[in-house]
């Protein structure tokens, strides 16, 4: 469920973009910055999508949100605030694999709902993504400096209601340690032999790369497009790729190259300075139920030694843990995504956590199981019930954390609104008539400033 929500939430922040018309009017203008009408009624509908029935002037507020998104950019050009393409490729590469993961690999799916391939589906993404970075890099430049004092989280919490304290349902924090399993050399090498075949028909025999690649590459996103990954610049590729791709000439075939992710087989079609346009055939080796069978093993072994005291949890973690894990440099403690802190309510845990952690003693350490990463490899993990607190209203001595954290937010809040404030008196601002009805507007609407 909490991946279908995640599926959900994302593919709503790229629909807009998927489905915009004919631009049809320009309805706001801040500094060199254009506001379109299709850019207020999709990120409306957008909202709406998600909450169900709006109050009549919530264009009004949407207006707002995208009056100061534009104000942060036109800010951010005027300090010469720089973003690489390079920046923007990795980002949108993450956001798309990240649709394709949730969506099973299927391109298929991708393009029936975009109802455009996923390299249109990039390119009509790219510049929204790029001004997106560039109003939020601003934005942490201006609230960079914004800290709160203890005794400023005091205050802050001094001046709420006691009848409108929070009340904080029952929370746990959770350790795990983490082992992905290692493919053997046998499966190496079958991966290998395999992708040597695939060459060996290409170089020698004439095969088609492309259908070669739509039938064999486990890179199911390119594999489809024939292994096509469109037009890179250096730093998109991890570095055993990049070295290999950058080293031949257009219409030229690389050797097999082992990376992170497998073994790979390279064909770069064109070159533009230091941009290359290349295509590829993955092959990943397999894990075998032999290769997960040893992992748990393994694991369940550092199990005991931890529960025999011969060794703490933070120490396993540090020795034996998958480095590639978040919680491997927080000495194990698994992060909530949605809080950014470490600590979760019971039911916000995955599935296969949950049901071991809910009757489990503090300072527990369960036994090993297998669970799935989004990208769907198979691992183990251990977990320890680090703490776990009683439903209670908040207070400073058990939440000063999340009470700080809601001290900064109030606090950067009130610094943006006198950021913008003193901005919008030095920027040039036009608001079309339609929205003179809206009170929010009233800041922007005062006598135009000339340019």
């Amino acid at each position: 469920m909490k991946n279908i929500l995640i599926l959900f939430a994302i593919l709503l922040s790229f629909s807009a973009f998927a489905q915009r018309q004919i631009i049809d009017k320009v309805v706001a203008q801040v500094g060199g910055e254009l506001i379109l009408l299709s850019e207020v009624e999709e990120q409306h509908a957008m909202l709406q999508s998600q909450q169900g029935v709006l109050p009549d002037n919530a264009k009004c507020f949407v207006l707002d949100q995208i009056l100061v998104q534009k104000l942060l950019i036109n800010q951010a050009k005027l300090d010469s605030v720089v973003i690489s393409d390079e920046e923007v490729e990795a980002q949108l590469s993450a956001r798309i694999d990240r649709i394709l993961t949730l969506m099973g690999n299927d391109v298929k799916q991708f393009e029936d709902y975009y109802g455009q391939t996923v390299s249109q589906v990039k390119s009509q993404f790219r510049e929204d993504l790029k001004n997106q970075i560039l109003s939020e890099r601003m934005r942490g430049q201006v609230m960079a400096d914004v800290k709160v004092t203890p005794a400023e989280v005091k205050q802050f919490f001094a001046q709420i209601p006691a009848d409108s304290l929070p009340y904080f349902s029952s929370e746990v924090e959770v350790g795990e340690l983490v082992i992905m399993p290692e493919t053997s050399e046998l499966e190496k090498t079958r991966a290998r032999q395999k992708l040597e075949s695939l060459r060996q028909r290409i170089v020698e025999e004439g095969a088609d790369f492309a259908e070669l690649a739509g039938k064999f590459s486990d890179d199911f996103g390119s594999g489809r497009g024939g292994g096509d990954l469109g037009w890179t610049r250096r730093g998109q590729f991890v570095p055993e790729f990049e070295a290999a791709a950058y080293n031949l000439e257009p219409g030229g075939i690389s050797d097999i190259v082992e990376s992170q992710f497998g073994f790979h087989l390279i064909e770069l079609l064109e070159r533009r300075g230091n941009s290359i346009h290349a295509r590829h055939i993955l092959v990943k080796p397999k894990i075998t139920e032999a290769d997960l069978q040893k992992t748990a093993r393994k694991l369940d072994s550092i199990q005991t030694l931890i529960v025999a005291d011969s060794m703490t949890f933070s120490m396993a973690v540090k020795k034996f843990g998958d480095k590639k894990q978040q919680s491997y440099n927080n000495d194990g403690r698994m992060v909530n995504g949605r809080s950014g802190n470490t600590f979760f309510e019971i039911a916000d845990l995955d599935s296969d956590v949950f049901f071991v952690v809910d009757t489990m003693e503090t300072k527990g350490v369960s036994k090993p199981f297998q669970f799935a990463t989004p990208q769907g490899e198979k691992g183990f993990r251990i977990v320890q019930l680090q703490s776990r607190t009683k439903p209670h209203q908040a207070n400073l001595g058990q939440d000063y954390s999340k009470i700080q954290k809601a001290a900064i937010e109030a606090k950067k809040s009130k610094f943006v609104d006198d950021w913008i404030a003193s901005k919008v008196d030095a920027t040039f601002i036009k608001l079309d008539n339609r929205y003179g009805t809206c009170e929010n507007l009233l800041k922007w609407q005062e006598e135009p400033k000339k340019p």
